[in-house]
Order: structure tokens, then sequence, then C-alpha cells
């Protein structure tokens, strides 16, 4: 990690680095020791869900024997806690805080104390029920927990050099390897949620021990060798009780082990175990050289951004396994969409772009990032959106059992707390995201103002980025060094209009998978300008998407516009646009912060008396008539800030 030393400087992300070392982790470090006094909630209607309190912490101490009791929370209510010590490392690396990083070791010391003396850590399992180690793989999340506690000592050992960190990591890991394998002996099979793959191939990444590697390979090529494996392990379990309720009637496609990796075609299942999968094949793919595991990844990111992603970047079609459905199935106000899948989709994108610089990849990253993700967070830092609707209506999430995951504000924390963490964790680390260092080529991905040092052939190469992106598609690249190397753009798919200028003289640049290749011997002081006009506009679905059809969106950018209530009434379903009519842009400050609006003309339907205490009526007998009103949009990011109300992305057309 950490190649290369870049230091964001834009306004519009400096403030979510700030927010999350500031108010995010000690908000989040108050919840998982129960001393936050807010309301935890049920993502949905499920009354196996625990939502009294967090007890992550409290959970190691009872493991540790510290502290007596029982465990509390969900099976996997350890990841809580790691994923909330890896977001803390990358803000130690953004900015150092001695506080901080004390209450993060002092973590380190406890898990320490926790972990057993053959390597296994879980506290579950160790409090509750050791004799149903890796017994019911399929619900247990036994490998998953340990994937995101490997991940979180990666990322802190490369910051802070921490050696008790990675050494708990390394002795789990081992541990690991110990149990499962296709030698005689160990289980043959794998976690019901994979997590392990890619956090083993990022261990092996940091201590190059071929063990970690070789063992991710054997659970990504053994998935699904054996579609029944989960049912026939199940019986080496000594008790009946599930470790979560509800799981049992889960077909092979929710845990991806209906086929072998290389034959899945199409997106099935739990949509988080599908990019974390994805990611793990697609980080495999290129530390093995596997051409046939790259062809696989690509099939699998093809249906998934041509068929079966939301205009926003999300991603799970049903609350039922917050999963996949089929092609073109996008409903707007049933939708799961949840924060971690799309984060996991900004995983994937991200390995995919390490094999093979491509901007379609970098498109997703970015769509997802500026819509669903940070839509996952309120802008207090301290309220989470689990799900992330692309419709709300209050009254019918409150009433209709079947929207019961659809919330109509963020909640302070959830039962099922994966969410909240692993944003923290993500942009924490988004300057790992903004470039792709390949050979002699530095691919701009991310346009996001920085100043950067990067390192290719033997030489430090310094470039400072400004630009007001996403509002503005300005982006200056000054480089700093006297070097040879190439630089390549980033032309984002939404982008119609736009121009290279180098030193003041504009150019055609060469143009490979999407990225305009800038190939000079460079001076001290040379400028490169890729200015993008970036303007408000109409965009339609596939008509197949049925749910769409009729009907547009309004993106800016990278960014999708919504309507909401609080600024265009209820009853957003009666409103159309005519495309034809301009789109206006102003630039406004209030309590959404400082944000590009939209506003323009349309019509909205009047309810006449006639209607009353009537539902249906002769069309003959219909007489509508409109109002015309001024349509008021803003980012889909800033939405359910301001209260409870309505709130649409998809408005019907003439």
């Amino acid at each position: 990690m950490f190649e290369n030393k870049i230091k964001i400087t834009a306004p519009f992300w400096q403030q979510y680095i700030n927010l999350i070392r500031e108010e995010m982790l000690p908000f989040q470090w108050s919840v998982l020791n129960d001393e936050a006094d807010i309301k935890i909630e049920k993502e949905r209607d499920a009354d196996h869900i625990p939502a009294e309190k967090s007890h992550a912490i409290e959970n190691f101490k009872i493991a540790a024997g510290i502290s007596k009791g029982k465990h509390y929370g969900m099976v996997f209510q350890d990841s809580d806690v790691y994923k909330w010590l890896e977001a803390v490392a990358y803000a130690l690396h953004q900015h150092q805080d001695d506080d901080l990083q004390k209450i993060a070791d002092g973590v380190i010391d406890l898990l320490a104390k926790a972990q057993q003396s053959d390597g296994y850590l879980n506290t579950y399992f160790t409090i509750e029920a050791p004799e149903r180690r890796y017994k019911r793989l399929y619900q247990s999340h036994e490998l998953y927990c340990a994937g995101h506690f490997i991940e979180a000592a990666v990322g802190y050992y490369s910051v802070t050099k921490n050696q008790k960190i990675l050494d708990i990591a390394c002795k789990l890991a081992d541990h690991i390897d110990d149990v499962f394998g296709s030698e005689d002996g160990k289980i043959h099979g794998y976690d019901g949620h994979e997590e392990i793959e890619l956090a083993l191939l990022r261990l092996f990444e940091l201590t190059k021990n071929d063990k970690y590697k070789n063992l991710a390979n054997f659970f990504l090529y053994e998935r699904g060798k054996n579609p029944n494996f989960f049912k026939e392990q199940q019986k080496t379990d000594p008790s009946t009780k599930p470790v979560i309720e509800g799981m049992e009637s889960f077909k092979p496609e929710y845990y991806q082990n209906h086929k072998s990796i290389l034959e899945q075609e199409t997106a099935e299942g739990h949509a988080v175990r599908v990019m974390y999968m994805c990611t793990g094949m697609a980080m495999l793919a290129r530390l093995n050289n596997d051409e046939k595991m790259f062809e696989a990844c690509k099939r699998l990111w093809k249906n998934i951004v041509t068929k079966r992603m939301y205009i926003t970047g999300g991603i799970g079609s049903t609350v039922i396994g917050e999963a996949f459905t089929a092609d073109y199935d996008l409903p707007n106000d049933t939708m799961y969409c949840e924060t971690c899948a799309s984060i996991g989709l900004i995983f994937f994108a991200n390995n995919m772009l390490k094999l093979d610089v491509d901007s379609q990849y970098a498109d997703i990253m970015e769509k997802a990032l500026y819509n669903t993700v940070i839509d996952g967070m309120a802008l207090d830092g301290k309220h989470f959106f689990y799900v992330n609707p692309l419709e709300v209506v209050p009254q019918l999430s409150h009433k209709d059992p079947g929207k019961s995951h659809v919330k109509t504000v963020r909640p302070a924390w959830f039962g099922c707390a994966c969410c909240p963490p692993n944003l923290a964790r993500l942009l924490s680390s988004l300057d790992e995201y903004m470039y792709t260092v390949k050979d002699d080529v530095i691919y701009s991905n991310l346009y996001v103002s920085n100043k950067s040092d990067f390192k290719i052939n033997n030489q430090v190469i310094s470039i400072e980025e400004i630009t007001d992106y996403p509002w503005d598609g300005k982006i200056t690249f000054k480089v700093n060094s006297e070097a040879t190397f190439k630089l390549g753009l980033r032309i984002p798919s939404w982008a119609n209009r736009y121009l290279f200028k180098l030193n003041g003289k504009e150019f055609t640049p060469k143009i490979e998978k999407g990225y305009a290749i800038i190939d000079r011997t460079w001076e001290k002081g040379d400028i490169v300008i890729f200015d993008i006009q970036i303007e408000a506009n109409f965009v339609c679905a596939n008509p197949l998407v049925r749910e769409d059809y009729g009907k547009v969106a309004i993106q800016r950018g990278p960014i999708i516009y919504c309507a909401e209530g609080v600024d265009n009434g209820d009853n957003l379903h009666l409103i159309t646009i005519d495309t034809n009519k301009k789109i206006n842009e102003y630039k406004d400050s209030d309590s959404l912060g400082d944000i590009v609006k939209l506003e323009l003309e349309a019509e909205k339907l009047i309810l006449d008396k006639q209607w009353n205490n009537i539902l249906y009526r002769n069309i003959m007998e219909k007489q509508e008539n409109v109002e015309i009103i001024k349509l008021k949009l803003i980012p889909y990011f800033c939405a359910f800030n301001r209260g409870e109300n309505e709130m649409a992305i998809w408005l019907k057309t003439k």
C-alpha cells in the first residue's frame, strides 16, 4: 500500500476526510463501546436482528477473559471493530492523531488477548460455542470476520508499522491454512460470505508469503465445485440451532457456490458477497497472470454494469437476500442498493483497473462513489443508510412491510452495522483509488485536487492537480519534475464536449481504452489542462427496465440528481418533464453545503375535486388540469438531510 505519496487537497473530499477523522470515527468508537446515547434500528422488519446495543468491544473483553457475560449482536459483530480499525489506519495516514492511535493500539492489545492459542479469533464461537467452530460455514461468518481483521492488520501495519497487529494476522492466517485446504484431513470448503480471499491476497502482497496466496487460490477455485457442500458440511455441527435465523432456505446461488467461479456468467445472490468474490478473483488473476480468471471477471462485470446496476451505481434489487434478481429488474422503491455493495463494486473496479487500465472500470467507480456511496452517510457523519433508495414515499415505508427496509431518514446505527465502518475505511483511503500507475504511465482515474509524488523507473515525479470537480470540469495538472513518462487522463463516459491544452496550446492526444495518453519528456512547470464541459442532461434507461420506461433522470457530470418533497411538494409522481425545456444550474450554499442545484419548468397534475371519494372512473370523464412549476433538483447524495419527505430520481416525461 501507499507506493505513491498522494495528498488530497480538494475541498469537496477534504470535508469528508476531516469529518471521518473528527466526527465519524470518535462517534463509531462510542457506539462500539455502548457509550453513545442513540437509537439503534433494525435495517428491516426481522425479529432475529439484535438492536439493543453494539457490544462489539465488550464481546472482545469477554472472549479475552477480562469481563464476564454473554456474546451480544450479530455473529459477525467482530467485523464492525475490524473495519473501524482499518479506517483509523487510513485516517492516521492522512493526518497523524496520537490520541486516536493510542485508542487503536489499545484495541490491538485487546485482540491479542482474545486470540486463542492456536490462532483462532472470533468472539461469538469463543464465548458461546467453541465446539461449533467451522461446523456451519454457510452461516458462521468465521472466515469473513477473519478476512476483515487481516485487512485491518495490513492497513494498520502499512501506516504505523505496529508489529503486534501483523503478528496476530499472520497467526490467524496460519491457523486457517492449517484447517482449510485440499490436503487430507483439512476442510475442503469455504465461508458462506466471501472476504477471506481478498484479505489473504492483501496479506500476501505485504508479506510475500506464498502460503497466503495459495490459500486464497484454494478458496476461490474450490467454490462451487460441490453445490451441496454447505448442506453436507452442516451435518458435522453438533447443534441443530441456526447461527443466523432465516438462512436455512437460501439456495446455493445466494452464496455463489452453485457453479465453479469460472462457469458463472451472471451475478447471482447476495450482492456484497458477489462483489467481494469478484474483487478476490480480479486480484488473483493479476497476481497469477490467470487469463481464465480474468475472463470470468469480465463476464460478471459486464452482466452487472449493463443489466443489473442502478443509475446511481447501486446494486442488489431485492431485500430478500439483499440480492441480485434478474436482468433489467431494477425497481426504484423496493430495491436494496446496500452501501456495502457499492463499496464492494468500487473494490472490484479498482482491481480490474490494476489488471487492465480501461476507463469503463473507473467510470463505474466514479458513479458509485459520487452517488450511492456518499449517499450512505448524512452530512453530519453520524447517521447512515444501509439501503439507498431511488424513490421514497414515507407513508409507504411506514405502512408497507415490503418496504420496511426503505428508511425515510438515516438512522444513527443499525443492529447489523456493516455499512458505517465500511464507509469510513473506503473514504479514508480514497487516495488509493485516484491513480493507477502501470509501467511508465500515470493514469488519473478520479479527478480530485491533490499534490502527489509517483515512483517510476527509479525517479520521483511530482504532480499537482487543481480542480473544482465535480462541480466544474476544468482540471489542471502541473508537472513539477523533469522526467520522461506518460500521463493518462480518463475521459468520462458522460463527457460529450472537452478539450486538451499543453502549456496553453490546444492539442489532440492519442486515446487508448478511454484514456487520453500524453507521452513526452516533461519539463518542470509543464501544465496540462483537461477541460470538460459539465452540464445537466436528461438520461433514459434501457426500455427493458420496466420501472423506468417513459421516465427520465437528470445527471450533471458524475452526479445523479433527485427531486424532494421539501422543494416540490408531495406526490412527485404527478410531475411531468418536457425534455425540450432548459435545465438551469446555480451554485448555492445552505444546509446542504456548497453545491450545484438544478431547476427547470415542469408540469404537475392538479388533483381536482372530481376525484374526491372516487378511486376509478371512465376515462371519458377524466379532465386533467396541470400547473406549471419550477422543479427543483439536488444531488442525490444530499437527499434526506432535511427531514422526512418524498424523493424520486426517475420522473415521467412527455
